[in-house]
């Protein structure tokens, strides 16, 4: 009796007492967009038991302990003021499925490598290993919420196997998408633009939405949360990232002008933003988007353009992934260029790994595909970030193919990469700095400290357009950035 009293208060499989709290809702995934999202409804509805569940052991213990598994700004706070009070962290996922009327789905859905639709379409595994789980354990009727991006009408597909039950159990479907930006998901949680449910049109359709409305309208305004039918709010979620991805693309593709005709991308996007029409967001060219989003759910969407018979809206989506790629290959062909077509044995200090500042995320992150193509010519890289660690950095080289086996030696990563504990010692003794991530520590750096420390002549690739390249000029450095006209660099063969 005290052995099992001693399990259930361990850590990872506590989950509450029902009876304290006037409703339960449960999220399968404690990912990027599963922990945040139920520690903000938590933080905003106490009186609702929120429990977070994952088949990962290890994530589950992180969640549990003083160092969270992602960092976003202000998470911390949230998640230790709720925890284990309404907001419980478990690896008992039947448990949670058990305890909970409502259930939220927000697992990984990458795209496929293999099989049909692979490089494109969305590999639903995850979802339906799910929803099966859902079916076989659940003990009542429930509410099934879609988190996860998913591919038009999946929520058809998932109500089929979710109903295949011999209980007779009744399962509704909402689709609930996420509009996050890492970095900003706690605020973007707490003042959302807007709450997107979608539902079946029917009463039982409808009184589901209304449970789910009841959930957010405590601290969304009513007017901010919209109702659609389940396929306007699946689809609705890959357009927005679509649209998003598709301005930075445009302003990048642009940034490549800009560079030949001696414009400068920031004037041009400026005089563009000021146009109430086109508007001032995403439109900072940049070495390239990454991140978990937007390339895996553009190319879900040309996927689904193609089989439903639209090869031509497929191709003008594909070319805004096509423009991303070309863009990281583009920088990272201007740097070899500009440091005399070789860099064999030469050491580039990275500055940044994350996809984008305030995160840890390094998912499809520029710094990756740069990586690679450096590596490729035998560079040498030391790599600092604020956040990520070299434990993620060592697994992202390995799933991205990062290290080519037949240019490297056979040692690869330690051979060829080194971590730092700070930008100067990154710095230390390197022909160029590439600035890789917009991370604000980078702006107030004391450049001059690591010039004295590099070797000559000192380069600085800007990918970001985060530092004054003129200040950085005046100190001795050639500078070559993002869109930036090359009179403006000290070139001498210009």
């Amino acid at each position: 009796m005290a052995a099992a009293a001693a399990a259930a208060a361990a850590p990872g499989n506590h989950i509450g007492d029902a009876k304290d709290f006037e409703y339960s809702l449960t999220c399968l995934g404690a990912g990027y967009v599963g922990g945040p999202t139920m520690a903000i409804i938590a933080a905003h509805c106490p009186h609702i038991r929120v429990i977070v569940a994952d088949i990962s052991v290890r994530q589950i213990e992180k969640w549990n302990s003083q160092h969270l598994p992602i960092y976003e700004p202000g998470l911390d706070e949230v998640v230790f003021k709720c925890r284990g009070k309404n907001l419980f962290f478990t690896h008992d996922v039947d448990a949670a499925i058990q305890a909970s009327e409502m259930i939220f789905v927000s697992v990984n859905t990458p795209t496929k490598t293999h099989g049909v639709g692979a490089g494109r379409a969305a590999n639903l595994k995850n979802w339906e290993l799910a929803a099966r789980n859902i079916s076989k354990v659940a003990n009542g009727n429930k509410i099934v919420i879609e988190k996860s991006t998913l591919p038009v009408r999946t929520a058809h597909s998932m109500k089929r196997v979710l109903e295949a039950n011999e209980r007779g159990l009744k399962f509704e479907i909402l689709s609930n998408p996420e509009f996050l930006a890492e970095g900003t998901a706690v605020s973007d949680l707490t003042k959302p633009d807007r709450v997107l449910i979608g539902g079946q049109a029917n009463e039982s359709g409808q009184k589901a939405v209304d449970k789910l409305v009841w959930v957010y309208a405590h601290w969304v305004p009513k007017e901010q949360i919209l109702t659609t039918n389940l396929w306007s709010s699946e689809l609705s979620k890959l357009t927005a990232n679509a649209f998003l991805a598709q301005r930075i693309s445009s302003i990048n593709s642009i940034s490549a002008l800009c560079e030949t005709t001696g414009a400068d991308v920031y004037e041009v996007s400026r005089a563009m933003g000021m146009d109430k029409r086109i508007g001032k967001s995403f439109l900072n060219a940049s070495v390239g988007f990454g991140g978990s989003c937007f390339q895996k759910d553009i190319l879900n969407l040309v996927y689904l353009c193609e089989s439903f018979g639209l090869p031509e809206v497929a191709a003008y989506w594909n070319q805004v992934v096509l423009i991303n790629e070309w863009q990281k290959k583009r920088f990272a062909l201007k740097m070899i260029e500009k440091m005399f077509n070789t860099i064999s044995g030469k050491k580039i200090a990275i500055f940044g790994f994350a996809f984008k500042k305030d995160t840890g995320d390094t998912r499809e992150s520029a710094s990756i595909y740069i990586s690679h193509y450096l590596l490729t010519e035998r560079a040498l890289l030391s790599i600092y970030d604020p956040k990520v660690e070299r434990d993620q950095i060592v697994a992202d080289f390995e799933e991205y193919d990062v290290l080519d086996k037949e240019a490297n030696p056979p040692q690869l990563f330690d051979q060829c990469v080194s971590l730092a504990k700070d930008p100067y010692e990154a710095a230390k003794g390197a022909h160029a700095i590439a600035i890789l991530t917009e991370w604000d520590e980078f702006r107030g750096l004391d450049y001059a400290r690591m010039y004295a420390t590099m070797a000559k002549p000192a380069f600085v690739f800007d990918g970001r357009n985060v530092v004054d390249h003129k200040k950085l000029m005046d100190i001795g450095f050639e500078v070559y950035a993002i869109g930036k006209p090359f009179d403006c660099h000290k070139d001498m063969d210009k």
